[in-house]
């Protein structure tokens, strides 16, 4: 009996090392779900306009599909829709079954409609744009040559931006990747202005009574609302050591633990979320940046006396704790800064490992004695000592241990994705980042 249920454990890891792996990650099922809707929705109108090469294609329909799919793709991304998201998946009580929440909790993976959506969109205004064509080859007055040129503009600027959000690139030029996406993404959005006015005066429409036109309001301002609550505020930073620096900001903003603000030096340049460390019974709240490319490096080496903050205070995922009885936390290095307002919180019971170099010397004796202060039973790993640990031995001992529902991970993309793949091979619920922008 015992070695039959051990085969049988010894199958079921097996098979989850496989469903469970990062290439088949919810992100990835829910860019096959778009894929297979959109690929559907294109067969059947082929099918079902055989001829519609000889009659004109019908634009109405391809230019619905383009907009459903682009506004998917925005809105999903917007700040509000994001926290609405974390604030349903999180209203789950534990008292549920644990697959359903360990389910719930995947709820950052809604990038994967982001991309595919932006992708499926470009593509069917692609065929948007290759369809006006071909109407006009065949003898029909419309669309005017200024719908065509907004066209083939707004079709350039999406492909610009889908080839620099690839992994590849996106990881070798980022800030290529950034400034590609604020100037063509406001760029495609003049054009789709521009597109829909003429459009609608190319078939002696009414604006007013186009759902195109008031769907690109809602596009609009969604895109133009983080802006609309940019602000210059002070900053007091302290720097424990050359590869850190601890932010206080108290400009009337607290916001809640597990989630993030944008910052930047200048009002139109770039801006990098850091997760918000807010400390219960304290105004304001504090961040943790470490070295971790120029922009950080210029941040530490010259500290501001003043950023700008731009958006609202957007969920992270960590905010998924409250899913759970009891969680382990697993950080190294800055993945500590995330962490830290749970520790504080201390709403969910939790067993903290942090595996770092020398704590106390890179990010002070302060904040270690807090996190210390905090935390019962807390695991410092110290590589410069140490070396660098089985982070997955390490997190499966201390689940046993506490008998934690769940693993949170906080650190780089090849370690967070290795541990979460190998918990979650074992039937452990595990989170990470999964770095889809």
């Amino acid at each position: 009996m015992n070695v039959q249920a051990s085969e049988l454990s010894m199958g079921a890891r097996h098979w989850r090392r496989v469903t469970r792996h990062p290439a088949l990650m919810e992100y990835r099922r829910l860019n096959f779900l778009v894929a297979i809707v959109n690929i559907a929705v294109f067969a059947n109108g082929w099918l079902n306009q055989a001829s519609a090469a000889e009659q004109g294609y019908a634009l109405q329909s391809i230019a619905d599909m383009a907009l459903i799919n682009l506004s998917i793709a925005i809105l999903i991304r917007q700040q509000r829709v994001i926290n609405a998201l974390f604030w349903l998946a999180t209203r789950i009580p534990t008292t549920w079954p644990l697959w359903i929440r360990w389910g719930a909790g995947k709820v950052f993976h809604f990038g994967g409609l982001h991309s595919a959506s932006a992708v499926a969109g470009s593509a069917w205004f692609g065929f948007l744009l290759w369809a006006m064509v071909a109407n006009r080859l065949n003898g029909a007055s419309a669309p005017s040559n200024l719908t065509l040129a907004s066209s083939a503009l707004m079709l350039g600027l999406m492909v610009a931006m889908i080839v620099s959000a690839m992994a590849p690139m996106r990881q070798r030029f980022h800030d290529v990747f950034e400034q590609v996406h604020r100037i063509a993404g406001w760029s495609v959005l003049i054009l789709f202005w521009i597109q829909t006015v003429s459009i609608v005066s190319d078939f002696h429409g009414d604006l007013l009574h186009s759902p195109a036109f008031w769907m690109l309001c809602l596009l609009t301002l969604s895109i133009a609302s983080p802006w609309l609550t940019l602000k210059k505020v002070d900053v007091n930073i302290v720097r424990p050591s050359q590869h850190v620096a601890l932010t206080r900001f108290d400009y009337g903003d607290t916001p809640f633990s597990g989630s993030s603000n944008a910052i930047s030096l200048t009002p139109f340049g770039q801006y990098h979320a850091f997760a918000n460390v807010p400390t219960p019974g304290q105004a304001g709240y504090r961040l943790v940046i470490s070295r971790a490319g120029d922009w950080t490096g210029r941040f530490i080496d010259n500290p501001p006396d003043k950023v700008w903050v731009k958006g609202i205070t957007t969920s992270g995922v960590a905010r998924i704790e409250v899913l759970f009885r009891r969680v382990v936390y697993v950080g190294t290095g800055s993945g500590i800064g995330p962490i830290l307002p749970h520790l504080f919180e201390g709403r969910v019971p939790c067993r903290l490992i942090w595996s770092t170099r020398s704590p106390r010397n890179t990010y002070g004796d302060a904040l270690v004695d807090e996190i210390l202060a905090h935390t019962d039973s807390s695991l410092i790993w110290d590589t410069n000592e140490r070396g660098k640990p089985d982070l997955t031995m390490l997190a499966l001992q201390a689940v046993r241990e506490t008998s934690a529902e769940a693993v949170i991970v906080i650190s780089n993309q090849k370690l967070t994705r290795r541990v979460v793949h190998d918990l979650e091979s074992l039937g452990i619920p595990a989170f990470g980042a999964i770095w889809d922008s």
